[in-house]
């Protein structure tokens, strides 16, 4: 309905697209969530700037997807772009980002890869520090994560 009144490429269409897909990723039909998600992905590339936070939130989510079909490979590109859209949306300093730089760091010790989760846990863990105070769950949750991986 939204396509039809609003043009395919109006970013509207692209949140229908994400919601569409979520219930697939729900019902397990991930191939068909990969593909509404990739468009809605397109979409907001070409409609929105490239800092904008729905941006954000369309490339977290397939990236989830991926990282749950074992697409490794395809998650961690989209994981990066995450953490940079957020930056540039709220700061360097903000717990979004910190947030993102976990879930970074959590798919790369999934690959082995600790040498390069190490430092995004670390980054992660003095924002939310700084942000949340030292007594917040999430400092726990990192500093978990820390000792996990060391």
């Amino acid at each position: 309905m939204r396509e039809r009144v609003l043009g395919p490429d109006h970013p509207d269409c692209a949140q229908s697209l994400n919601n569409l897909a979520a219930l697939c990723n729900e019902k397990k039909q991930y191939d068909k969530a990969e593909e509404l998600y990739e468009r809605a992905l397109d979409i907001r590339r070409r409609a929105l700037a490239p800092d904008h936070p729905s941006l954000a939130y369309t490339v977290k989510h397939l990236a989830i997807l991926y990282k749950k079909m074992g697409k490794l490979d395809k998650a961690v590109p989209l994981y990066e772009l995450a953490v940079e859209i957020r930056q540039k949306s709220f700061g360097p300093k903000h717990p979004s980002v910190a947030t993102a730089l976990v879930n970074l760091a959590v798919l790369y010790s999934q690959m082995k890869k600790h040498i390069e989760a190490l430092p995004l846990y670390e980054r992660a863990l003095k924002i939310y520090e700084d942000s949340l105070g030292r007594m917040h769950p999430r400092v726990g949750e990192t500093l978990k994560n820390l000792a996990v991986l060391r």
